[in-house]
């Protein structure tokens, strides 16, 4: 099982939920949701971030008017990768059973902004990149600005209602893998690793909503703590568990920030004017208990679980 790493928008607000998928090949016998499933995911993995990146490193030096020419410095935009294979991957997807009419519409819409995102982002580097504003006054920088705008909001709306989409497929699917290995397996070592992957996606979605709901986030924090402890328990008294120590240590450090960003919004921890400029300078994940060091925690729990405790 492969997992999404979680993305931020400019503003540090979790934009996507975990998503995991099964390896599709005909030597698994994957089904044919799976393979479905698995053309939208390798689309989000390949061109989400980078879309994402493209648009911060914009406004890292923009403003929300567009770029003057009187800019201090210019570092343009990113381009995106190739959208050839995602655009062929989610055609066939499509037309693969079981249909499901929403989830293959929000495909399609995550294509046609993707693919409008990809020449657009290649125009403004060349246009920054030559240095061209400098024989135009910026005029041609001024005309893209809104285009950019139209097309980063067209690309992140898409980029959620598929995550969304995915999403409830995904949970449902994750409960019923949990149960299944349970049965045949017991709660060993994927059983332990499976569930706690489980509950840090919960962790993250009680946390996510635009005010935070206490309760929630404290009862969701609760369960994720009991599996941290269970699991690092089971992986002690386990000699030969493929638990490793990477993975628990990633576990133990976004349940240390979980707890923090708990506090910090139940004794109402206002962030310092220090803060304040590292959250807008997109250095959040440095300030203790706050959404992006707990997005980055969450990053590091998904990179060693791909790494290592991925069964």
């Amino acid at each position: 099982m492969t997992i999404v790493r979680a993305l931020a928008s400019s503003t540090s607000a979790v934009l996507g939920l975990l998503l995991c998928h099964a390896a599709a090949s005909a030597q698994d016998g994957t089904s044919a949701q799976t393979q479905k499933i698995n053309a939208y995911v390798e689309c989000i993995n390949r061109l989400s971030e980078r879309s994402y990146d493209s648009r911060a490193r914009y406004f890292s030096w923009v403003g929300k008017n567009g770029p003057t020419g009187k800019e201090r410095i210019i570092y343009g935009t990113y381009t995106i990768y190739d959208t050839a294979d995602c655009k062929a991957g989610v055609e066939k997807a499509n037309a693969l059973e079981p249909r499901d009419a929403e989830l293959e519409a929000a495909a399609s819409a995550y294509v046609e902004a993707v693919t409008t995102l990809e020449p657009l982002l290649k125009e403004t580097d060349d246009y920054y990149e030559q240095e061209n504003y400098k024989d135009d006054k910026m005029a041609k920088g001024k005309a893209l600005h809104p285009r950019l705008v139209a097309a980063w909001d067209a690309f992140a709306s898409a980029d959620q209602k598929l995550r969304d989409g995915l999403d409830v497929i995904q949970d449902k699917r994750a409960v019923e893998e949990l149960a299944e290995i349970e049965k045949t397996e017991g709660q060993k070592d994927r059983y332990h690793v499976q569930s706690l992957m489980m509950r840090a996606k919960r962790l993250m979605s009680a946390q996510k909503t635009a005010k935070p709901d206490l309760k929630k986030i404290t009862e969701a924090l609760g369960e994720y703590e009991a599996i941290a402890n269970a699991t690092e328990a089971y992986a002690q008294a386990n000699k030969d568990s493929k638990i490793g120590s990477s993975f628990v240590g990633s576990a133990k450090s976004l349940l240390v920030t979980g707890k923090q960003l708990m506090r910090r919004i139940r004794d109402k921890v206002p962030y310092s004017q220090g803060d304040k400029m590292m959250l807008d300078a997109g250095s959040g994940w440095m300030i203790e208990g706050s959404p992006d060091r707990l997005l980055r925690d969450y990053n590091e729990l998904i990179e060693s679980y791909n790494r290592g405790a991925n069964f």
